[in-house]
């Protein structure tokens, strides 16, 4: 099924890119994973990657796309950004006009090469190749049934759990096996699988994660964001809706029978605050006009008398320019930030507190001598890289520092597909918005309330706010069992 030449299964840990390590300033949670389907276009493997480089941003850890050519399935995938996975050679060797990939940060499942998807298996009906996106909230449950009646995982994944569910599917037909194997799923999942040269893609009842349907030519794509479409010229056809399952072969698509219906939609409004590209849309609405609206909103909220406001690049761009637009205060660059932070051999000591910050942001000095700040940020989850931007401003000469943030505390863990601390990592959990004002050293903190951001985007909502209001939309079933940790979904 996978040549050895461009499968990754057979290569030495000397010849892999090392692991995206996680970065313990980050006050961010990490985002889940970026999915690519391609139906009937020559050179899908080329536009997979370039799909794929598109989403980066979606995972940075792994890497893969699969190419299927008639009944042949080719495999390349590995450790590392999309850039270092793939070269000329890799996708020259990716014949086919259908492809699947995948871009990942791991939600569940440990960052190493046995859970680097798309997640590959030959079963009766052909090839398979399954990218999945978001978090089973059943996956503990599922899995020990599973393997309770027999099955072996290769993984710790719980995407591979689908692949179990479709094979073992008593139904004759793929349709009917892929559509009775959703029926067991619960959670976030918008997922893109390949049987032979025939694409699935579904997107859970409740439709948390985005899914793009698109076309290029006389072909087809399925991807997480507009962004994908845009970087190949393809051209955006619609959103594929909560609890829809379509089918894509030579060129012709067809709606299977839809999932049971969810009691409501419940997209994450994480993906506008912080996790999409703010040049995607999803859901019909700008991601960068979102933002906009959040900062907008937030200085309504919380004005404050200040000469200059700033962001914390790059995520709260546009969040900072709504803040400055609605408050009249001038939008200044006054933190830069370094993108080409990767590892370093270089450890620091203990009593450096501010190393990575230092080596992400640097102040703009001239903006900042003297002048009271509004620092604008999209969100707070641990608060280690705002304490040491706080101080890094003050020694730039910042007069005054004023912490906006552009959604509410955080206060909750995800168990949707988002990579959040636990409850007690979270500053937002143990500390009231006083105690983190604190805590910060600022001169004043405000949060955009939970009204205020849900009402900024209500024409896409209902949302699911969970970290934020702790209302879980889908059930927490492997929680309710005591299977895993109701401070955190499980990391197998």
């Amino acid at each position: 099924m996978t040549s050895k030449k461009h499968s990754t299964a057979r290569a030495s840990m000397s010849d892999l890119p090392l692991p995206v390590l996680r970065d313990p300033w980050d006050d961010h949670p990490r985002e889940e994973c970026g999915v690519v389907g391609i139906s009937g276009i020559e050179g899908a493997a080329e536009l997979a990657y370039l799909a794929l480089y598109a989403l980066q941003h979606r995972g940075q850890e792994s890497a893969g796309i699969v190419a299927v050519d008639e009944d042949t399935a080719r495999v390349s995938k590995g450790l590392g950004l999309v850039s270092e996975v793939f070269d000329a050679e890799k996708l020259e060797g990716l014949k086919g006009t259908t492809a699947v990939g995948h871009v990942r940060y791991s939600t569940a499942g440990g960052n190493n090469l046995e859970n680097v998807q798309p997640i590959v298996a030959r079963y009766a009906r052909g090839n398979l190749a399954l990218a999945h996106n978001g978090n089973l909230c059943n996956q503990l449950d599922l899995r020990n049934r599973l393997v309770d009646e027999g099955a072996i995982f290769r993984t710790s994944s719980d995407s591979e759990i689908l692949i179990h569910l479709i094979a073992k599917s008593r139904h004759d037909t793929v349709d009917a096996q892929v559509d009775d194997a959703f029926t067991h799923l619960e959670g976030a999942y918008s997922i893109v699988l390949s049987v032979g040269e025939t694409i699935y893609a579904a997107r859970d009842p409740r439709g948390f994660r985005p899914l793009i349907l698109g076309r290029k030519g006389k072909g087809y794509m399925v991807v997480s964001e507009t962004c994908a479409l845009d970087i190949v010229g393809a051209e955006y056809v619609r959103d594929i809706e909560p609890g829809e399952v379509i089918k894509i072969h030579q060129g012709k698509l067809t709606q299977l029978r839809p999932l049971p219906a969810a009691p409501h939609i419940s997209p994450c409004i994480f993906e506008l605050v912080y996790f999409a590209r703010p040049d995607s849309h999803i859901w019909g609405m700008s991601v960068d006009r979102a933002r906009r609206a959040f900062g907008r909103q937030m200085a309504r909220e919380n004005p404050v008398e200040a000469d200059a406001v700033i962001s914390v690049p790059d995520s709260a761009n546009s969040a900072a320019l709504g803040f400055s637009e609605e408050s009249g205060i001038p939008f200044e660059l006054g933190l830069l930030r370094n993108h080409y932070v990767g590892r370093t051999f270089i450890q620091p000591s203990q009593k450096d507190r501010d190393f990575g910050a230092r080596m992400k942001y640097n102040p703009v000095r001239e903006v900042l001598d003297g002048k009271r700040v509004v620092v604008v940020d999209d969100s707070l989850v641990r608060g280690t890289t705002s304490r040491s931007l706080v101080r890094m401003l003050r020694q730039a000469g910042a007069s005054e520092v004023h912490f906006r943030i552009a959604s509410p505390p955080v206060r909750h863990p995800c168990f949707y597909g988002i990579d959040m601390p636990t409850k007690g990592e979270l500053i937002g959990s143990r500390l009231d918005v006083a105690g983190i004002a604190k805590d910060l050293a600022v001169d004043s903190l405000g949060y955009l309330s939970l009204e205020g951001m849900v009402g900024a985007v209500a024409e896409a909502g209902p949302y699911c706010t969970a970290c934020f209001s702790g209302e879980y939309p889908a059930p927490l079933i492997d929680v309710e069992r005591g299977l895993s940790s109701p401070d955190g979904p499980p990391k197998c």
